[in-house]
C-alpha cells in the first residue's frame, strides 16, 4: 500500500505540461511601453527617493540619486507615469517651475498631509526622463485643475514656436520643447479624481481632449482617460459609447492585488493563505482584459484605442520602522509571482494592451527600488529582476502558446500554476515561465520544432521561501542565476520550474 501510494505520488510531480509554440504573421508586437513605471507625490517615492536635491551627499544628477538612473537604465524602462496617482488631481504645475526659492509650498491631502515644496516640478521630471531616455507620461489634474491649466501644461512643454507658455518655459531655463507624447486626462474620475459617474466624466473628457491639440509634437499627443476600476464594466462601457474615437487613444484600467481593502496583509508577515488569495487577485488580470477588451472590440473593432493599464501590483499594509511612510512596503517572492505572471498576461494580450505602469517605483507599493531612510543604502526588490529578466519581449513579435496549465492546489482550491509567454526578435526566440506553486515543481515540455531552434540559455529568480526578500544588510540575497535545468532534443525543450521561481529562456 505504501509503495502504491509513492508510486502515486511520484506520477503526480513527474506529470509532464506540453506547451506548443505557434509562431504567426498576423501576431502583434508586445509594445516596450507594457513595461512602464509610475512615480506619484506619495511617500517616498519622489522625496526622498528619486529626489534629495542638488546639495544631497548622495551623489546625484539635478538632485535624482546616481544609483536610482543607473538601475533604470539598466531596467530598459520605456515610459515613466508622473505626478500622480491621486495627487495629480490636486497638482497646479505652475507651482513647480521656476526658481526653487520662489516656489509656493503645496499641503499632500491624500497621503499624510505632509508639506511639500514643490522643488520637484516639470523640468526635473522632463529632464530626468531624457537622462533615463524614456517617455514621460504626465496626467492632468480635471479633478481640480481647468482645461486652461492643463493646455497652457501642453503649450509649456510642447509648443516649439513663439507663445505665452513657450516664452515661459525659455525663460525658465529650457529653450527647446520636451514634446511630450503621453497625457492622462485625469486619473480614477470614479472616486479620488471627483467621484464622478461614467457619463459626467465622458463629457469632461470630450471638453478636454477636444482642446488638448495643436502644441503637438511631430508624433500626436496620445489621450488616455481615465479608465475603470478592476471589473467596473459599465465605466467602460459608457467612456467607449460617448467618446468620439478621434478624441481618444488610449483607455486606462487600474486594478491591484489586494486581499482585503479593509484588512491588508502584511507584506513580509503573511502565511501562504495570504498568498494564495493575493494570487487569486494578480490572475484576475486576465479575465479583466478580457473582459474589458470584448466592449472595446464592440465600439472599437478595428483596434485603434489601446488598453493602459496604468496602475498595477501588490498592495499590502504599510511597513513599520524608519521607512514606514505612507504605503512603503518590502517586495518578497510574492511580488515576484505577481510579476511573472502579469507581464505574461500583459504579453499574451499585447493585440489590446499596449501601455501599463506598474505601481511604483521607488519606495512606495510594489517598488523595484528600495531606499533606507537611515542610511541611504538602495536595493533592487525581486520585482526589479523579474521586470529585468523580461525586458527582452520589448518590441518583440509574441508568439501565441497553447498549454493546460498544472494546478496550484491549497485548501480545497486551486489557481494555474505555470504562467507562460514567448517573443521573438532579431533571430532571438525568448520563453518567459512562471512557478507560482509554493511547494511543487513542474515539468514542461516547449514544442519549438517550427522556431528553428539549436541551442538555448536561462536565467532563474527563485528563493526557498515565500516571504523571502533583500534587505538593505543583505541587498543580493534574491538575485537572478544562470538556468541549466533544461535540454534541447529533436525539436523539444524540456525543463523543470522549481516552486516560486520565474525562468526565462533565450534560444536561437
Amino acid at each position: 500500500m505504501l509503495v502504491a501510494l509513492m508510486t502515486s505520488q511520484l506520477s503526480i510531480a513527474q506529470k509532464t505540461t506540453t506547451v506548443e509554440l505557434k509562431p504567426s504573421e498576423e501576431a502583434p508586437t508586445i509594445s516596450k511601453h507594457i513595461y512602464g513605471h509610475f512615480a506619484e507625490h506619495l511617500g517616498r517615492c519622489i522625496y526622498g527617493g528619486f529626489y534629495v536635491g542638488e546639495d544631497s551627499d548622495i551623489p546625484n544628477t539635478n538632485g535624482v540619486r546616481n544609483d536610482i538612473i543607473v538601475a533604470l537604465k539598466d531596467l530598459k524602462i520605456p515610459n515613466l507615469r508622473w505626478p500622480g496617482g491621486c495627487f495629480a488631481d490636486t497638482y497646479h504645475w505652475k507651482d513647480g517651475i521656476g526658481p526653487k526659492e520662489d516656489r509656493p509650498t503645496i499641503v499632500n491631502r491624500w497621503w499624510g498631509g505632509v508639506t511639500e515644496d514643490n522643488s520637484f516640478g516639470t523640468h526635473d521630471f522632463l529632464n530626468l526622463c531624457e537622462v533615463l531616455e524614456t517617455e514621460p507620461y504626465l496626467a492632468g489634474n480635471v479633478g481640480s485643475g481647468t482645461v486652461q491649466e492643463l493646455i497652457d501644461w501642453v503649450q509649456y512643454t510642447n509648443h516649439d514656436g513663439k507663445s505665452p507658455m513657450s516664452d515661459l518655459r525659455k525663460k525658465n531655463g529650457r529653450e527647446k520643447p520636451w514634446n511630450v507624447k503621453y497625457w492622462g486626462i485625469g486619473n480614477e474620475a470614479w472616486g479620488c479624481g471627483g467621484n464622478m459617474t461614467p457619463e459626467y466624466y465622458s463629457d469632461e473628457y470630450r471638453k478636454y481632449a477636444t482642446f488638448l491639440s495643436g502644441w503637438s509634437n511631430e508624433s500626436g499627443i496620445f489621450r488616455i482617460a481615465s479608465g475603470a476600476s478592476s471589473s467596473d464594466y459599465k465605466w467602460t462601457e459608457v467612456l467607449m459609447k460617448n467618446i468620439k474615437h478621434n478624441l481618444l487613444e488610449g483607455m486606462a484600467l487600474h486594478h491591484y492585488s489586494v486581499i482585503d481593502w479593509n484588512n491588508k496583509s502584511s507584506s513580509t508577515g503573511f502565511e501562504e493563505e495570504h498568498y494564495f488569495k493575493t494570487m487569486t487577485e494578480a490572475l484576475k488580470m486576465e479575465e479583466l482584459i478580457e473582459k474589458h477588451t470584448a466592449i472595446m472590440d464592440k465600439y472599437d473593432p478595428e483596434n485603434k484605442i489601446a488598453l493602459v493599464v496604468d496602475e498595477w501590483g501588490g498592495w499590502y499594509d504599510t511597513d513599520k520602522g524608519p521607512n514606514g511612510t505612507p504605503l512603503f512596503q518590502q517586495n518578497t517572492m510574492r511580488d515576484a509571482m505577481i510579476a511573472g505572471v502579469t507581464l505574461n498576461i500583459f504579453n499574451n494580450r499585447a493585440d489590446r494592451v499596449k501601455m501599463a505602469n506598474l505601481a511604483q517605483t521607488v519606495n512606495v507599493l510594489q517598488a523595484v527600488i528600495l531606499t533606507d531612510a537611515e542610511t541611504n543604502k538602495m536595493l533592487l526588490t525581486p520585482t526589479y529582476h523579474v521586470m529585468k529578466m523580461y525586458n527582452v519581449h520589448q518590441d518583440a513579435t509574441l508568439i501565441p502558446v497553447e498549454f493546460e496549465s498544472p494546478k496550484y492546489e491549497f485548501n480545497g482550491e486551486s489557481l494555474p500554476a505555470v504562467s507562460i509567454s514567448a517573443s521573438k526578435k532579431e533571430g532571438k526566440t525568448h520563453i518567459s515561465l512562471t512557478n507560482i506553486d509554493a511547494e511543487k515543481e513542474n515539468t514542461i515540455e516547449l514544442d519549438v520544432t517550427n522556431l528553428g531552434i539549436k541551442n538555448a540559455s536561462g536565467l532563474i529568480l527563485k528563493s526557498d521561501k515565500l516571504q523571502d526578500h533583500n534587505t538593505f544588510d543583505n541587498p543580493e540575497k534574491i538575485t537572478p542565476s544562470e538556468f541549466k535545468d533544461f535540454k534541447l532534443k529533436k525539436g523539444k525543450l524540456s525543463l523543470t520550474l522549481p516552486p516560486l521561481s520565474v525562468v526565462v529562456l533565450e534560444a536561437k
